[in-house]
């Protein structure tokens, strides 16, 4: 039997002996896309044989990124927060090979497996296996995006202190449970998939309900995304392509979706 994973998002699916039937349900959301080629399937062990290396960045103490060069399907960072309680290992990687799970253990492996939203889910169950059955905690609101299940998974919603100095926010928009992890060390720093996204200019940011299709959110949505966010001090943002705010990120926050419901309300509409 393969773990077929999926060649745009790189979501991991059921062991079966042929891929899956039709095409990913992950994909067929407006969020996401199907290429015009069509469905396409991989394995592990085939994108571990393709050549490609590991690259490993610490953008403060304590919080080191894992990246794959060349990237496949949606390309995320990989998060691993240090604590003295164990890591959280936030956006689980979809490609999983000796260097990775090597650097993971010699980081201290994972207490906590979590992804941002249903596109991170990666291969989850698989690296939860690697790392003696952790838990791998989903969003109640998204777990019919699941397409591995196993008993690894276990249900979160609202907020949840997962490890000393690291909380689960439940922020919405992208996904009705997009989360953000908000770490309490120095002046905080925020982990936000896609949730919330830096743009070219610095020190601004955006929200988007499907950025490939280039669907926007709602103004509700932004301003509530920023209200679950004002509770907490952050000067650091890290989004799961790499982008990244090293200041005043809860002020760049305020302020682009200030202007970002502006444009969206009509407020500007004489500038157009």
């Amino acid at each position: 039997m393969t773990i077929w994973i999926c060649g745009t998002c790189g979501v991991e699916h059921p062991d079966t002996a042929e891929p899956p039937a039709g095409v990913c349900r992950i994909c067929a959301d407006e969020r996401q896309y199907v290429r015009e080629s069509g469905q396409s399937w991989t394995t592990v062990d085939e994108l571990a044989a393709n050549p490609h290396k590991l690259i490993h960045e610490e953008p403060e103490p304590g919080i080191h990124r894992l990246h794959r060069e060349p990237e496949f399907a949606i390309g995320q960072w990989t998060y691993v927060v240090q604590t003295s309680e164990g890591n959280l290992l936030w956006d689980p990687p979809n490609v999983l090979d000796r260097p990775l799970l090597d650097k993971i253990a010699e980081l201290g492996g994972a207490a906590a497996i979590v992804a941002s939203h249903p596109h991170m889910y990666g291969s989850q169950v698989s690296l939860s296996h690697h790392l003696g059955n952790v838990p791998v905690l989903v969003h109640s609101a998204d777990r019919r995006w699941v397409r591995r299940e196993d008993p690894v998974i276990r249900e979160w919603s609202g907020t949840e202190h997962i490890l000393p100095g690291i909380t689960l926010i439940e922020a919405g928009g992208h996904f009705p449970g997009a989360a953000v992890a908000h770490i309490a060390t120095g002046k905080g720093s925020l982990l936000v998939g896609d949730t919330i996204v830096p743009v070219a200019a610095p020190g601004w940011v955006t929200f988007m309900r499907s950025y490939p299709n280039a669907i926007p959110l709602s103004a509700g949505l932004v301003q509530r995304i920023v209200d679950r966010l004002e509770p907490y001090e952050f000067e650091r943002l890290y989004a799961l392509t790499g982008g990244t705010l090293r200041t005043e990120a809860k002020a760049a926050v305020r302020r682009s979706s200030e202007r970002y419901l502006a444009w969206i309300s009509g407020a500007n509409d004489h500038l157009g």
